[in-house]
């Protein structure tokens, strides 16, 4: 199996962070357990498109709760008519874990929202940086992230 790598990317908090803007349709709001299925069945899908995998839905329900930076405030979960369209899923440490947009929501501006949106809270927290990790050939991703002004920090081997 070819070596994958990742990039260590980081937005500074100290500069100003624009409004979110939600696409048309979109309401947010924190994770809550009733949404546990529909959030995990994106998630599933995203991981599908961009690498890595989901456990099922009891095991990744397990995962999610009981992990020491979890906490639902910064579970970010965007619905529109049709159900859950994005998930910004956050650790009290100022990172985020997964960023996963429905493909048919893709293109429309959601994923941003979300990343700004995830900014703005962990500014609100008075965190100095927000980290994510992205992988290196995941290039639309990678795109996105530079456009709301997350650098490079460093690239890294993917662990198995």
């Amino acid at each position: 199996m070819a070596e994958a790598f990742c990039f260590l990317l980081r937005r500074d908090l100290s500069e100003a962070v624009p409004d979110a803007q939600w696409p048309a349709g979109i309401e947010w709001s924190a994770y809550r357990e009733e949404l546990a299925p529909a959030v995990h069945q994106l998630m599933q899908l995203g991981h599908l498109e961009g690498g890595g995998r989901v456990p099922p839905l009891n095991e990744w329900r397990q995962q999610f709760a009981s992990d020491p930076e979890y906490d639902p405030a910064l579970c970010f979960v965007a619905c529109d008519a049709g159900g859950v369209v994005g998930v910004a899923q956050c650790w009290t440490s100022a990172y985020i874990k997964n960023l996963v947009v429905h493909p048919r929501m893709q293109g429309r501006g959601l994923g941003r929202a979300l990343l700004l949106h995830a900014f703005s809270a962990f500014q609100k927290r008075r965190e100095g940086f927000v980290d994510l990790r992205v992988l290196e050939d995941n290039l639309r991703a990678r795109r996105l992230y530079e456009s709301v002004g997350m650098d490079l920090v460093r690239r890294e081997l993917v662990a198995d």
